[in-house]
This record gives C-alpha cells, sequence and structure tokens, in this order.
C-alpha cells in the first residue's frame, strides 16, 4: 500500500512539473497575440497602444525564461521548442512592429526611411539567427536589436531631427555586429542587482510614457534616458574595465 501511494505521488509530481512545463510554453505563446495588439494600434497610428502592449510583450519575455529554466522545458515538454517559439515573438515585437513604427510616424520618411527600416528588418533577421550571439557569461555579443526600446525612447524624447534618429540607427545597427557586449538585465552576473534595477526603472519610465501619450514630463524622461544609457553602454564598460581574476592560493 504504501509502495502504491508512492507511485501515485511519484506520477502526479511528474505530470504536475509537464503542466508547469507547458503552461511556460503557452505563456510565450501569448506573446503572438501581444505583438498583433500591437501592430493594429500601430495601423491606427495609436503610438501609445502599441507601445504599451509591446511594454506587456516584453514584461512577458522578461519571465518566462526564468521560468523555463525553473520547470526546465526542455526535459518536461520537449515537444515544443522554446528557444525558436521565443525569437519569432522577439522578431515580430522586438524588430518588425517597432520599425514600422518608426516609419509610419514620419520619424524617418522618404527614401532614407525605407532604406534604414529595411536594414533594421533585414539585419536583425541575421542577427538573431548567429549562433554567436550570446557570450559566456550570458550577455548579448553586438548590439541585441531591442528595437522596440530604441523606438519607445525615440518616440518619449522626440528629438524633432530626423539626422539623429538616423545616426542613431546607423550606430546601432552597426554595432548589432561588432564585438560589443550588451547586458542581459536579468541573466548577466556582473553587476546583477544594478542591472535589474536599471531594467525595472527603464520598464517603468517606459510605462509612465507611453500611458500618458509621451507627455510625462521631464523627470520621467530623464530617468529613461539615464536607464537606457546604463543598458547600453553597461557590458562595454564591463569590456573596458574586466572583473579582477581571483588570486589563487598560491598568491
Amino acid at each position: 500500500m504504501g509502495l502504491r501511494r508512492v507511485c501515485i505521488f511519484g506520477h502526479h509530481r511528474t505530470m504536475n512539473i509537464r503542466l508547469k512545463a507547458l503552461s511556460v510554453h503557452l505563456l510565450t505563446a501569448t506573446g503572438s497575440i501581444l505583438s498583433m495588439l500591437a501592430m493594429l494600434a500601430a495601423v491606427d497610428g495609436e503610438w501609445s497602444m502599441m507601445f504599451l502592449w509591446l511594454l506587456c510583450a516584453l514584461f512577458v519575455d522578461g519571465i518566462d525564461g526564468p521560468l523555463a529554466r525553473r520547470f526546465d522545458v526542455k526535459t518536461n515538454w520537449p515537444l515544443y521548442d522554446g528557444v525558436l517559439m521565443d525569437l519569432i515573438v522577439d522578431y515580430l515585437t522586438y524588430v518588425f512592429i517597432p520599425a514600422f513604427a518608426l516609419f509610419k510616424s514620419g520619424m524617418l520618411s522618404g527614401w532614407i526611411g525605407y532604406a534604414a527600416i529595411g536594414v533594421i528588418v533585414y539585419g536583425s533577421v541575421v542577427y538573431f539567427a548567429d549562433t554567436r550571439m550570446k557570450t559566456k557569461d550570458k550577455s548579448f555579443s553586438g548590439f541585441p536589436a531591442c528595437w522596440n526600446m530604441v523606438v519607445l525612447v525615440l518616440f518619449a524624447l522626440d528629438p524633432q531631427n530626423e539626422t539623429l534618429v538616423l545616426a542613431v540607427v546607423v550606430a546601432l545597427s552597426i554595432a548589432m555586429f561588432l564585438n560589443l557586449k550588451f547586458i542581459h538585465p536579468t541573466r548577466t552576473a556582473r553587476w546583477h542587482e544594478v542591472n535589474l534595477a536599471a531594467a525595472i526603472l527603464w520598464l517603468i519610465s517606459a510605462g509612465a510614457a507611453a500611458w500618458t501619450d509621451f507627455h510625462a514630463g521631464v523627470v520621467v524622461q530623464a530617468v529613461l534616458l539615464v536607464s537606457t544609457l546604463y543598458l547600453t553602454l553597461a557590458g562595454i564598460a564591463q569590456q573596458i574595465f574586466p572583473e579582477a581574476s581571483p588570486r589563487s592560493a598560491a598568491d
């Protein structure tokens, strides 16, 4: 009787962990719905609503990875490829929809706009397919095509200068393929607490900017700009100032 109870308990535990693994995959897949809602808002020129949906997708993307590792989805629900699913959703929410907004909003127009969004969508496909995009410390090698964050900041700061916007797009497009390190806010171990705090501040200030139709005021703009600069430059700073190696016992 005792052995039977143990077997039943073990079976239930196995089923429970498998269902949790499946639920993580289904959570990742909700990004496709959020991307469609964002696209519908973008087509209607409702830029604030578009960014709010994209921020929801970014939040889902931020939590599904830790959950996937916690419930070991590769082992407990290997029928679905979570990495592939994540890349599909990320391309829509990180690249395709923001590029559309950049052009249709008039921030980049004419043949320059066509060329810019062409570079963004084409270069990002190549970057997403690069097997070297992740570094040993779980950071990114090259700018990780986070155009959703870039375009939102441009909307929030409203530079009113097409040349400046173009310069940002060109610089980051080139940076995708340079040996420059960009931190992963939740996975890069070095300065982890500061990285996470900067990411949370960015998400809050970005949400406030979009919620107020980009009229949140200079404080929100300042927090958004500072957190953006930190997230952009922290990895490069880590390259310039490498972590000191621990001394050996012999030393």
